[in-house]
């Protein structure tokens, strides 16, 4: 991807605080209040095991789904119309989340809901794509990255001291309001993208399919690898709870690690910028993968409350050092004259990883062990780091202006 020209030496990342910043705290705070208590309220509904599961995972089939058309929309809407939509959108389902009188209407409002996310994040990727200098896009994209990790922090404790205090549905009324006035700040402070100069070839229309040809060099090669790492993560979710439970762990113990964890991957999120910026996304990406698939790996070797503590800190510092790195390299291959199409197909790519790390994950500690099942995930990971350093190429270039520090 081409820098557009004299556009490093004017940026500077607070450029973006109130536009981008802000909204991606509030929108991620507003969230994970939410994501804990949807099988609580689906249970409290009267909902069965197998409908909460359905209920819970509508969520991510819903961003998975809305994830195209939402790279469609961008183009055609531009950047911040389509973010406002998508925050807006947000807003709204999760108040009619806490009208819910029944399973079935809530499982229809947490898909939806998982739709307007995808309106949301592609064309918060597309617009950053457009204005961010490459010599930025690492730090810019990490900050998100750590931004959204503060949310998934702080946002489960609010959610649950509220839910406490005034009921599971004042949760997401809550989050309407949370996500409300991110849609505020988006519609008030995200700038523009600066208009095209008179030299610049206006943009003509590319087709999805013709997109997807174009680019599936990219997308069949350096696809996988963000399939992978979004797998390994959330496969990492879905072990922690469930292994700590199996080696006699109580509830408190298990969410101590979690968050313990969650700290480590925290404060890692502009450093790992600062490295992909300098010396490219390999150095991010390859030992994230690394480090997550080793601590995976591990797992299986832990039996008690010390071992399992450091080996979740060791799954949160290698998770914390992919801060960012699968939109930054999404950023970087996307072409300039559809970015939306291509971030659009792109995020259904990392998506599927998300839906199908539960199921392969579930579905292999069924049919053999849950100590099997963490290992193969790990070796997965490893697999996908090899792809990563040998095949996808590098993708930071530099403009011939270095940005000056912002």
């Amino acid at each position: 991807m081409r820098v557009v020209p004299g556009q490093a030496g004017s940026f500077q990342l607070r450029s973006l605080i109130g536009g981008v910043y802000l909204p991606a705290l509030l929108f991620g705070i507003g969230q994970w209040m939410v994501i804990p208590v949807i099988p609580l309220f689906a249970d409290e509904l009267g909902a069965v095991v197998v409908i909460v599961g359905l209920i819970v995972a509508a969520r991510g089939a819903g961003s998975m789904i809305g994830d195209v058309p939402a790279g469609l929309i961008t183009r055609r809407l531009g950047g911040r119309a389509t973010m406002t939509a998508g925050v807006l959108l947000t807003a709204a389902t999760a108040a009619a989340m806490g009208f819910s009188s029944g399973p079935a209407v809530l499982g229809l409002f947490v898909l939806l809901n998982g739709l307007a996310f995808a309106l949301w994040h592609v064309s918060r990727l597309a617009y950053m794509t457009e204005t961010v200098p490459i010599e930025y896009r690492g730090r810019a994209r990490s900050l998100v990255g750590g931004l959204t990790r503060v949310g998934v922090f702080t946002g489960p404790i609010i959610g649950g001291f509220l839910g406490e205090a005034a009921g599971l549905e004042a949760v997401f009324f809550a989050q309407a309001g949370v996500v409300g006035a991110a849609a505020l700040f988006v519609a008030t402070r995200l700038r523009q993208p600066e208009a095209a100069g008179p030299d610049t070839p206006a943009r003509s229309h590319i087709g999805l399919r013709a997109v997807a040809l174009a680019e599936r060099r990219s997308l069949l090669v350096a696809g996988p690898v963000a399939i992978t790492l979004v797998l390994i993560r959330h496969g990492r979710q879905f072990l922690i709870p469930v292994w700590g439970a199996d080696i006699g762990l109580s509830v408190d113990e298990i969410g101590l690690v979690f968050g313990l964890a969650s700290a480590v991957d925290m404060v890692l999120f502009y450093p790992v910028g600062m490295v992909m910026d300098r010396w490219g996304r390999k150095w991010a990406i390859v030992p994230s993968l690394v480090v997550l698939s080793a601590s995976l790996i591990l797992f299986p070797l832990t039996g008690d409350f010390v071992s399992f503590l450091l080996v979740g800190l060791l799954s949160g510092f290698g998770n914390g050092l992919g801060s960012g790195a699968v939109m930054t390299l999404g950023a970087d291959l996307a072409p300039r004259d559809a970015t939306g199409e291509f971030l659009g197909l792109w995020r259904f790519v990392g998506d599927s990883g998300a839906v199908a790390a539960p199921v392969a994950v579930g579905a292999l500690a069924g049919a053999l062990t849950l100590g099997t099942a963490a290992v193969a995930t790990g070796g997965v990971g490893l697999l996908g780091a090899a792809v990563m350093l040998l095949l996808v190429r590098e993708t930071l270039t530099r403009s011939p202006a270095r940005a000056s520090p912002g």
